[in-house]
């Protein structure tokens, strides 16, 4: 990785003594941060995403195991939490425990990753009940926010499942007043692999779908990717919006530009990314994240 490491083997070394000697300690660190609101200053919010591993999703690009090696990981998203403008992490618990216990989380808003059963490739991929943080515990130790990936296959009768579990999360969040991020997506099978419909009426749908899920919308929130006609996208909701980075591989300049012209929208209100800036082609993790930062939050110099 370019630019400059964080994390030291002695902070690995204690990582790993916490988790086996001194576990509580896990959750005292993240209830005892320093927390902050969710909205502040300019009301915008640049989060970075890592929530990838967890459902088996390594690869980035051509490199299949690029998300294998935890404490590259680790050092990657500690970089990118060192920089300005950079407001939180989106994790499942296992990440979001690491960086808990390497105190890395104090003014960072946690975004807690509900995950997903269908994991990758599997043959039960889209029943995609949750398997990872729930609202109670999400609520009680102290994340502050909860985001759920919704995928809608119509030819699929998992999808039902997914659709009422993410009912119940959502019904739940505004009980506990925590806000939670929907990531819908129409999918389908091709060749035997799910994939995502990236259209603009796609998306469209997905939006109408996923807004009428629960007992309240109060606190849902959107993440949507970048498509063709964002104006489209943006009338199709009321919700605030967080766009979605997606996998690396595209030009990166022609991805900010993207992500430029998509942040002037009505509704959105900053980016949630993963890969793309963790592992940027040339590998500087910290120019990546600047970059992005920048457009979200326009008076960092």
């Amino acid at each position: 990785m370019g630019g400059t490491r964080i994390l030291r083997a002695e902070n690995l070394a204690q990582l790993r003594e916490i988790r086996a000697e001194r576990p509580h300690g896990i959750g005292a660190a993240l209830a005892s941060r320093v927390r902050r609101e969710v909205l502040r200053g300019d009301g915008r919010i640049f989060i970075v995403a890592a929530d990838h591993p967890a459902r088996g999703a390594l690869a980035v690009g051509a490199d299949a195991m690029a998300m294998a090696d935890r404490s590259d990981l680790l050092d990657r998203l500690a970089v990118a939490l060192s920089r300005p403008g950079v407001d939180g992490v989106l994790g499942t618990p296992d990440i979001i425990d690491d960086l808990a216990a390497l105190g890395m989380l104090d003014d960072k808003i946690v975004v807690g990753s509900m995950n997903r059963g269908g994991l990758r490739g599997a043959a039960f991929e889209m029943d995609d009940r949750y398997t990872g943080y729930d609202i109670a515990t999400m609520a009680a130790s102290g994340v502050d926010f909860a985001k759920a990936l919704v995928r809608i296959d119509l030819e699929d009768a998992s999808t039902v499942a997914t659709l009422e579990a993410t009912a119940r999360a959502v019904t739940e969040a505004a009980g506990a007043r925590l806000p939670i991020m929907l990531e819908p997506f129409m999918s389908r099978r091709v060749d035997g692999r799910v994939v995502n419909d990236l259209s603009t009426d796609a998306v469209i749908h997905s939006i109408a779908i996923a807004s009428g899920l629960g007992a309240s919308s109060a606190y849902t929130w959107m993440k949507l990717p970048v498509v063709a006609d964002m104006e489209r996208v943006m009338a199709a909701t009321t919700m605030p919006t967080l766009l979605l980075g997606g996998d690396s591989g595209v030009d990166p300049d022609e991805t900010f530009a993207a992500w430029d012209d998509a942040l002037s929208l009505p509704g959105v209100r900053g980016l949630t990314v993963g890969r793309t800036l963790l592992y940027p082609p040339d590998g500087d993790v910290a120019a990546a994240v600047d970059t992005a930062a920048r457009l979200v939050h326009t008076e960092l110099p």
